[in-house]
């Protein structure tokens, strides 16, 4: 399979900050990715690189084999942020709606897709409720619809478990199981190791902006949380070191 997602030698500079230091990364076709890490690792920040929304320092990145910012990669690409920014006057369908004409669907083709969106993040029946009716677990599921609105190849969700409870979560991990079946590539951030380890084919760990593991889970010889501190605390221990 190809690499859709390639990250070479990337690094982000605020100020005398050094956000993210020398990241690389593959991604192939296909794959789920894992991305773990303590909140403020750097992961939305990697993410938001990867999307083009912010420029790294330096290093390059490429997306089925152009930039991020290039029309005919965007709109392969569904994002869902940790915090999704809603038009709360807005109902669920009007929210679709409008996120739906960025890319170019029929009327009719939009309005499957909104009813599929609805159906699989199972709001359907909450379609003419005004956003700022929503509770935060619906708010997290109408942002997650919106992301796969368009059938994207490429599905790039930030913290998606968040604010969900178990049976949201079982909804989330089970769509990513779909969406993997559909040839979908999905990178998502996460800094919890429960739950998700069964859908992934592969994970990175990144702390304090430094990608301390890449590998496949198939390839793992003891369980992710041992190996996931284990790589924290060596890391944490070379610093200080240093």
């Amino acid at each position: 399979m190809q690499s859709v997602i390639s990250l070479q030698h990337l690094s982000k500079t605020i100020g005398k900050s050094e956000i993210l230091h020398d990241i690389s990364l593959n991604l192939k076709s296909w794959e789920v990715f894992w991305f773990l890490g303590p909140n403020g690792a750097g992961k939305t920040t990697t993410m938001k690189a990867i999307l083009g929304i912010i420029e790294p320092t330096s290093g390059s990145i490429e997306i089925l084999g152009k930039s991020p910012r290039d029309t005919t990669v965007q709109v392969r690409i569904g994002f869902m942020p940790e915090n999704t920014y809603l038009y709360k006057y807005l109902t669920g369908d009007e929210f679709l709606e409008f996120n739906g004409k960025f890319y170019a669907l029929s009327k009719a083709k939009l309005e499957e897709r909104k009813t599929w969106a609805l159906e699989k993040v199972g709001l359907l029946e909450a379609r003419s409720k005004r956003l700022n009716t929503y509770s935060k677990w619906m708010l997290q599921r109408i942002g997650l619809a919106q992301a796969i609105l368009h059938d994207p190849d490429i599905i790039f969700l930030d913290e998606p478990m968040s604010g969900l409870d178990p049976i949201g979560r079982k909804m989330v991990k089970d769509l990513m199981l779909e969406l993997k079946k559909s040839k979908k590539t999905i990178f998502f951030n996460t800094h919890i190791l429960s739950d998700v380890e069964t859908i992934c084919d592969s994970f990175g760990i990144i702390c304090e902006g430094r990608l301390v593991a890449n590998m496949h889970i198939r390839d793992l010889d003891i369980p992710l949380e041992d190996f996931f501190m284990q790589r924290i605390s060596e890391n944490s221990t070379r610093n200080h070191l240093g």
